[in-house]
C-alpha cells in the first residue's frame, strides 16, 4: 500500500508540470489573438486580395445593369420582328392556297371545253364581218381574263397583237381554248412564284424566331449575372444570397416549321 501511495506521490509534480505548460500555451495564444487579432483573419485577407475595389465593383455593377436591359430591349424587339415574320409567312402560306385553287378552277374549265371542242363546231359564213366580229370576241375575251387576273400583261399584248398563237380568224370556241391554255399556263406560273415566296418567308420567320430566342437566353442568363462581391467568398457561418427568387420564368419558344405555324 505504501509502495502504491509513493509511485502516485511522486507522478502528481510531473502531471501538474504538464498541465502548467498546457496552460501557459493557451495564455500564450489567447493574449497573442487580444493584440493581434488579423493574424487569424486568413480568410478576410483572402478575400480582400481577391475582390476588386469598391469602385470598380459599382462601375461593373452598372455596366451588367445596362447590359441587362439592352438585350431585353433587343429580345423585345426580336420577339415583334418574329411575330411580323409569322404574320407574313401565314398571309403567304395563304396566297399559296388561293393560287393552287385558281389552278384547280382553270384546270377543270379547261377539261370541260377540251369535251366541248372535240364536238363539230358550227360552220359560220367566212366574211370580213364575222372575221371583224372574231377579232372583237377575242380582245374582250383576253381584256376579261386580264381584268380577273388569269391572263399576264405579256399574254395581253399578244393577244391584242395577235401573236404566239392568238389567231382572230379561229372560231370563238377555238379561240376560248387557247385562253384557257394560256390562263392555265399564267396561273400555274403564279402559283410557283407564290410558293417560292412562302418558301422565303417560313426561312425568314425561322432565322427570326431563332434570332428571338436566342436573345431571350442571353436575357435570361443576364438577369443571373453579377459583380464580384464580398458574397463571393464569404467567412464561415455567414449566410449567401440566391438569385432563384430573381429569376423570372423562361419562356419557351417552339422550333420548327410546324411550330411557326
Amino acid at each position: 500500500m505504501q509502495t502504491v501511495l509513493s509511485s502516485v506521490l511522486i507522478d502528481v509534480p510531473r502531471a501538474a508540470v504538464i498541465w502548467l505548460a498546457l496552460l501557459g500555451v493557451v495564455v500564450a495564444a489567447v493574449a497573442t489573438l487580444l493584440v493581434r487579432p488579423d493574424w487569424f483573419r486568413a480568410a478576410s485577407r483572402i478575400r480582400q486580395a481577391v475582390l476588386p475595389p469598391h469602385l470598380e465593383v459599382a462601375r461593373e455593377r452598372q455596366d451588367l445593369d445596362r447590359y441587362t436591359e439592352e438585350v431585353a430591349v433587343a429580345a423585345e424587339r426580336a420577339t415583334v420582328t418574329a411575330e411580323r415574320r409569322r404574320a407574313e409567312w401565314l398571309a403567304a402560306q395563304e396566297a399559296v392556297e388561293a393560287a393552287w385553287q385558281s389552278c384547280q378552277d382553270a384546270e377543270a374549265a379547261l377539261r370541260r371545253l377540251d369535251a366541248a371542242a372535240a364536238l363539230p363546231l358550227p360552220r359560220t359564213p367566212q366574211t370580213p364581218a364575222e372575221y371583224a366580229d372574231r377579232e372583237r370576241y377575242l380582245h374582250q375575251a383576253a381584256l376579261a381574263a386580264h381584268g380577273r387576273q388569269e391572263l399576264s400583261k405579256e399574254q395581253l399584248d399578244d393577244a391584242i397583237a395577235h401573236r404566239n398563237g392568238w389567231d382572230p380568224r379561229r372560231h370563238p370556241v377555238e379561240q376560248e381554248l387557247v385562253l384557257r391554255r394560256a390562263a392555265r399556263d399564267h396561273l400555274l406560273a403564279r402559283h410557283r412564284a407564290a410558293a417560292e415566296r412562302e418558301r422565303a418567308a417560313w426561312h425568314d420567320a425561322e432565322l427570326a424566331a431563332a434570332s428571338a430566342r436566342s436573345l431571350r437566353e442571353e436575357a435570361y442568363a443576364a438577369t443571373g449575372r453579377r459583380p464580384e462581391t464580398s458574397d463571393v467568398l464569404p467567412l464561415p457561418g455567414t449566410e449567401q444570397p440566391t438569385l432563384a427568387g430573381n429569376r423570372p420564368v423562361r419562356a419557351e419558344f417552339h422550333q420548327g416549321r410546324a411550330a411557326v405555324a
